[in-house]
């Protein structure tokens, strides 16, 4: 089973991963694709976010931008992550992943990494 997190603000993908209202967690099996909201945890401590994400059983992370700082610790749980995804509806975003339509952008990947 795959689990995939969505942070969301105003009902679309928000612009950090670690700012938002919420997060809506699928939960993709064989048969059909559960979604659950959960609300966003870290209390100003991305640091935390890895941690919990991974405790929750996340597999993988809808992102647009995310800290740099905390990119090391999500890989080092084997989250992968979808970074630079274009905002736009968590339905619509999760529909792109099960189609193995989302690719991340590697402008907005060097953006954050050569970011001060």
């Amino acid at each position: 089973m795959k689990r995939v997190a969505i942070p969301v603000t105003n009902g679309q993908l928000s612009e950090y991963f670690e700012q938002c209202d919420y997060y809506e967690i699928f939960h993709i099996g064989s048969e059909n694709t559960q979604i659950e909201k959960m609300e966003n945890p870290h209390g100003g401590d991305i640091t935390k976010l890895p941690e919990w994400v991974a405790g929750i059983g996340i597999t993988d992370i809808i992102t647009y931008k995310i800290d740099k700082h905390i990119i090391n610790l999500f890989t080092s749980y084997r989250i992968n992550l979808f970074v630079g995804i274009p905002v736009n509806s968590p339905h619509n975003l999760i529909k792109d992943y099960m189609n193995g339509k989302l690719i991340s952008d590697q402008k907005i990947i060097n953006e954050i990494i050569s970011a001060e």
